[in-house]
């Protein structure tokens, strides 16, 4: 009994170093995955493979576009369909991928030129875009927002509106 017990001890603390190890190699494979995700979804966008962004986008998906406008998976479709959102230039920089379990977080920044109805949206942009792993293992984008960044302006520098104070809440 006491040679089985010290066997298995030896075993588990054989195992124990190699899953410490696994995780951040899995961890930096998964990220690699995604960012090559999204690399698929900018070539998409520029080539506007409707086909291509269909597969990546999850049936649920919600995206927050840099105009504030929520849309669908099918209204996102329809507006590169139609050519109402046209993408002609996009640099992605400064990615970071954070993973929660099946959910991939991403924040990049996005210097791109195109335009939403014939006006212009060239400027750069932050945007956060989220990827969750299906049962089968295939990533999807489900959700998506993009702010546009003010170049030299940061928040505290942003014009306060006319009758409100530095407080917080109703005036």
């Amino acid at each position: 009994m006491r040679n089985r017990s010290v066997a298995l001890f030896l075993l588990l603390a054989a195992a124990m170093p190699l899953s410490l190890v696994a995780a951040p190699q899995h961890k930096h494979a998964t990220r690699e995955q995604i960012i090559a995700l999204e690399q698929q979804w900018r070539l998409a966008e520029l080539n506007i493979n409707i086909p291509a962004m269909d597969k990546l986008l999850s049936d649920d998906y919600l995206g927050i576009l840099g105009t504030g406008e929520v849309v669908t998976k099918a209204q996102q479709l329809d507006h590169m369909r139609s050519r109402e959102i046209l993408i002609t230039s996009l640099d992605i920089s400064d990615i970071k991928v954070k993973l929660i379990g099946q959910i991939a977080i991403v924040n990049s920044l996005a210097k791109l030129e195109g335009s939403i109805n014939g006006h212009s949206m060239n400027g750069s942009f932050r945007y956060t875009r989220v990827y969750q792993r299906l049962p089968g293992g295939t990533w999807k984008i489900t959700s998506f927002e993009a702010t546009r960044i003010f170049s030299g302006r940061k928040f505290a520098e942003m014009p306060v509106p006319a009758g409100k104070g530095d407080q917080p809440g109703p005036k």
